[in-house]
């Protein structure tokens, strides 16, 4: 084929094949193309600022270059992205994103960190396909877009937000009256090969492969976003499948959870790709920084440190006192320590200090036992982080990796 040029002042078309559009010969392959920024009425079009000259060359994709920065997932929108990011900043690791529309930001704390805002069942996918490395989604999330992929690692499954619960629920009126169980709707006379259960959800992988493992065999599913709730009283499925928080919304539209109807209970959750962690340099060692914050900030969660003097002839018979009360034992036990005064040039300890960890359930009962064995002058303070000397889960996640 003869490469075909234009004069600068003419802004032609450039189309990758004759197919891409009617106006090219059967013959052609390229059409080469010197063309000033202008819109055009043909889909593929190719804008230039200087002349290109093609002739019977073949194309080759750009290669993917390798990148080097290590990259997190975090939800572009909504209330979990609002509490994701509340976490990190409780954590010490607060966002910096100069642009509110740029996806890509960072975390000053974290070296060679970008992170990515993304829907999150984009975070699931690009962690498995190898554009992320770690993610912050639903636990449902993980589970309806990872498909039970054995790259995906759960990091940290509890970041004690987003809690909800994947349930199936059907109408309160007419053949549903009196089923309260996913029992009761298996035996329903009505669901056939030919009339099957339709079931209204967005979970399409999730929905059907809790009905096998449950042995639901006449059951559709048909795929839809939004507003399920409406779907039954429109005759466009029996039942839905999805996300509940309160419930509220269910009730409000004359909707039933039924017993057995749970496949899934969620929250927020720390998701890394097994695969990057072992061979991308950097990955496990900011993977092991951020789980180690994660579970330091929510281990200290509804803690208080509680700090009250007591009289004792010993630190070990203040301890004594202090742990024949039940709720005083703190995280591992009292840490007794002597209060030094002065009194006629000597130095003396007529006081201990203690300090114990109070959860906020127990705080004014432990109060209270601290006066019972003589505890006065008590002061109570939030904790923020509990550090411990290995965090459990980082253990198990080595197991996991094989290291």
């Amino acid at each position: 084929m003869a490469a075909v040029t234009t004069s600068p002042a003419a802004p032609v078309q450039l189309f990758a094949s004759s197919s891409a559009c009617p106006c090219l010969s059967s013959g052609s392959s390229f059409i080469v193309v010197y063309a000033r920024r202008r819109r055009f009425p043909c889909r593929s079009v190719v804008a230039a600022t200087s002349p290109l000259v093609l002739a019977d060359a073949k194309v080759e994709p750009l290669l993917k270059q390798e990148r080097t920065a290590i990259r997190l997932g975090l939800p572009s929108k909504g209330r979990m992205a609002e509490e994701t990011l509340g976490l990190l900043k409780n954590c010490q690791l607060s966002v910096r994103q100069l642009n509110p529309r740029q996806y890509v930001a960072d975390i000053p704390q974290l070296a060679n960190l970008e992170v990515w805002f993304q829907r999150p069942k984009d975070i699931v996918r690009k962690i498995v396909s190898g554009d992320l490395d770690l993610g912050i989604v639903g636990l449902d999330t993980v589970s309806e877009y990872g498909q039970d992929n054995e790259d995906l690692v759960l990091v940290h499954d509890e970041l004690q937000y987003g809690d909800c619960r994947l349930s199936i629920a059907i109408p309160k009126y007419g053949i549903f009256e009196n089923v309260n169980s996913l029992e009761e709707l298996a035996k329903m006379p009505q669901w056939t090969k030919d009339r099957p259960l339709r079931i209204a959800t967005g979970f399409t992988y999730l929905g059907p492969k809790f009905m096998k493992d449950n042995g639901l065999e006449h059951v559709s599913f048909s795929t839809a976003d939004g507003a399920l709730e409406a779907a039954p009283a429109m005759g466009i499925s029996d039942a839905i499948l999805d996300l509940v928080s309160s419930g509220t919304t269910l009730r409000e539209n004359n909707l039933k959870e039924i017993e057995g109807g749970i496949v899934l209970r969620s929250q927020a959750v720390l998701v890394a790709s097994k695969k990057s962690m072992i061979q991308r340099n950097g990955v496990l060692d900011t993977t092991h920084e951020i789980l180690e914050r994660f579970e330091a900030h929510l281990r200290a969660a509804g803690q208080f440190t509680v700090t009250a003097n007591m009289r004792g002839s010993s630190a070990l018979q203040v301890a004594e006192r202090i742990l024949s009360q039940s709720s005083l034992a703190g995280l591992q036990g009292p840490t007794v320590s002597p209060v030094f005064c002065k009194r006629d040039g000597k130095v003396m300890v007529d006081y201990y200090a203690i300090v114990i960890c109070v959860p906020r359930k127990e705080l004014y009962k432990s109060v209270q036992q601290l006066r019972a064995v003589g505890g006065s002058g008590v002061l109570v303070s939030n904790l923020t982080y509990i550090f411990e000397e290995e965090t459990p889960r980082w253990r198990s996640l080595l197991l996991q990796l094989g290291l």
